[in-house]
């Protein structure tokens, strides 16, 4: 592998840790959009500065683009508070409002430099290595790794000191703002964050990329735990397996880098749905086939309980006649009595049906529920 390889996957890992860690809390609470809103609408803010400054590598790009992003947060709550529309429509609104702007300052007026509508939504992650960061003479690597590892040591220690708050206001608002938290002022400072490190991805990997790295990893995370920091560790984890496999998909197929490690971050948590233990796909199905099988035979038991030393026992419990007194068919009614023989529920006794031990619990503790 060589060097620039090695520098490319470099980034790429950086840069999916730096997205997926606020990205947890995206998901949490339930802000996903805002993520694509922000990733998008930040091209104005980048346009507008370039307008004003005519350098591309100015820091008032990051700043302005970061201000952009703060603003589509503004509109778009100010919008939601107005209980005309709802958050999701609201987001619809701002933010190709701000991106359209900034395509259209693109196309009309940088067409001869360098920021095209390619590089925005793909990024070219292959030329980054090529972008030196080099101070008395000194190289330090690629630009874009420095970038974004600065700022995946400010989200490291944004959510350390702010794990409680964030924690907190990500599960219960209400509970936040009850014991004397403030949301609003929680989740500006999370939208700062989750726009510097949009800004700061978007040069190298493009918005598709950024918004495929918030969003994948941490959703993916969601359906394998219910711990968050564990949920933040899979994140990290899972945004930076697909990482380096988008970018050798990348290299096996001769396709684009960033649109490779988006498609990976979504087999990553196509899989997961899929397969994940508890909330996947294949689990659930499997949990509704038992409880379409526990159900009828936990009907079963309550219904014998129900009649058990009863003067009509003797009617209501026989085998021939069961299927009358629950109203279900006679075949469908055969297999019931048949699965809850095999789990231990019941027992035939002269063609009656009894209780064991096991089916008399069960049926007080449903009837207790």
């Amino acid at each position: 592998m060589s060097g620039i390889q090695f520098e490319i996957q470099a980034i790429a890992v950086v840069v999916a840790v730096a997205c997926a860690l606020p990205g947890v809390f995206l998901v949490l609470r339930r802000m996903v959009l805002m993520s694509d809103a922000i990733s998008h609408a930040i091209l104005l803010g980048i346009v507008v500065a370039y307008f004003i400054t005519r350098d591309m590598s100015s820091p008032f790009l990051v700043f302005a683009a970061a201000a952009t992003g703060l603003l589509t947060v503004a509109l778009v709550e100010l919008i939601n508070r107005t209980r005309l529309v709802r958050e999701d429509a609201a987001i619809g609104l701002v933010f190709p409002l701000l991106f359209s702007l900034g395509v259209i300052l693109i196309s009309r007026y940088a067409g001869n430099v360098h920021l095209d509508t390619d590089a925005v939504l793909l990024g070219e992650l292959a030329f980054s290595p090529f972008d030196r960061l080099v101070w008395f003479g000194y190289d330090f690597g690629p630009k874009a790794l420095g970038v974004m590892t600065g700022i995946l040591a400010l989200n490291i220690l944004f959510i350390t000191i702010f794990y409680k708050e964030l924690k907190l206001t990500a599960f219960d608002a209400g509970l936040a703002a009850a014991l004397g938290f403030s949301p609003a002022v929680i989740n500006y400072a999370l939208m700062s964050l989750v726009s510097l490190t949009a800004v700061g991805a978007f040069d190298a990997v493009g918005s598709i990329l950024v918004v495929a790295l918030m969003v994948a990893p941490p959703a993916a995370a969601y359906l394998l735990t219910e711990r968050l920091a564990v949920m933040i560790l899979l994140s990290a984890a899972i945004g930076s397996v697909g990482a380096v496999s988008g970018y050798w998909l990348a290299h096996l197929f001769d396709v684009s880098i960033a649109g490779s490690m988006a498609v990976a971050c979504g087999a990553i948590f196509g899989i997961v749905m899929l397969a994940a233990p508890g909330r996947g796909i294949i689990a659930v199905a499997r949990r509704h086939a038992r409880q379409r099988r526990e159900f009828p035979q936990t009907m079963l038991a309550i219904h014998l309980a129900n009649h058990e030393g009863q003067p009509d026992e003797a009617n209501e419990c026989r085998l021939d006649t069961l299927f009358q007194h629950l109203r279900w068919d006679k075949t469908y009614t055969a297999r019931v009595v048949g699965m809850a023989e095999g789990r231990g529920l019941v027992e035939r006794i002269d063609g009656q049906l009894c209780l064991t031990a096991t089916g008399r619990r069960l049926a007080r503790e449903t009837m207790h529920l």
